[in-house]
């Protein structure tokens, strides 16, 4: 019966931290490309991989805004440093 162990893959719990929501995307789309999901476990898959795809962007908004928030200058004024340099421009 390997349908229904695709099928209790696809159920697993939701990972509690990024680099396992990563691990998890990875192996379902695996599991998708591999084929040999039933049509019902394909589209679970799917739809699991679209939660956990929103799940993964809003960690790294929030660790954005957490980097934002540690960026705040000695005297409360926050400095806006674009995510992608994470080094604040000293030149301003």
């Amino acid at each position: 019966m390997p349908d229904k162990m695709a099928d209790k893959d696809v159920s697993q719990d939701d990972p509690k931290d990024f680099a396992a929501t990563l691990d998890r995307l990875e192996t379902l789309v695996a599991q998708l490309e591999s084929g040999e999901l039933t049509l019902e476990a394909s589209l679970s898959a799917f739809e699991r991989g679209v939660r956990l795809t929103r799940d993964a962007q809003h960690r790294l908004d929030s660790a954005e805004l957490q980097v934002q928030a540690l960026l705040e200058q000695g005297d409360g004024s926050l400095q806006s440093v674009p995510f992608e340099t994470r080094e604040p421009d000293h030149e301003r």
